[in-house]
């Protein structure tokens, strides 16, 4: 069992930059991978970064990679999104996810699919203003 809290979020205007963090607790030795998913009303939700645990690879959507970078701090176990040159279109709400699934190594990174991710944090707003 791993429990997820975040913190972070907010409102801000375009061009500016946003970090968000992710906390683990409970059985995190068992954490194989961490991402970030956001979501609009009314539509699914959807990739944004991952990173493996142990390795730390990172994987990005097309639309965030020049952009949003993904952290991890493993003695704290949090993990943290540091987005930078934020765009209207970047609104949403972020959710925080955890995987235990352990990948075989020529698999090249983390899932981009939320379906793979078992432990969620409670999602905060993300807001940017045009």
């Amino acid at each position: 069992q791993v429990q997820l809290v975040q913190s972070g979020g907010g409102l801000v205007e375009a061009g500016g930059s946003l970090t968000l963090s992710c906390a683990a607790s409970g059985r995190t030795m068992t954490i194989y991978a961490m991402g970030w998913f956001r979501q609009d009303p009314g539509k699914e939700r959807e990739f944004v970064a991952t990173i493996t645990w142990r390795g730390g690879v990172t994987n990005y959507a097309n639309s965030v990679k020049d952009r949003f970078t993904v952290s991890r701090d493993n003695a704290k176990n949090t993990m943290f999104l540091q987005m930078n040159r934020l765009k209207p279109e970047d609104t949403a709400i972020y959710y925080c996810a955890a995987s235990s699934v352990h990948y075989p190594a020529s698999v090249p990174h983390a899932p981009s699919d939320p379906v793979k991710y078992r432990y969620w944090g409670q999602g905060t707003q993300v807001a940017v203003s045009s």
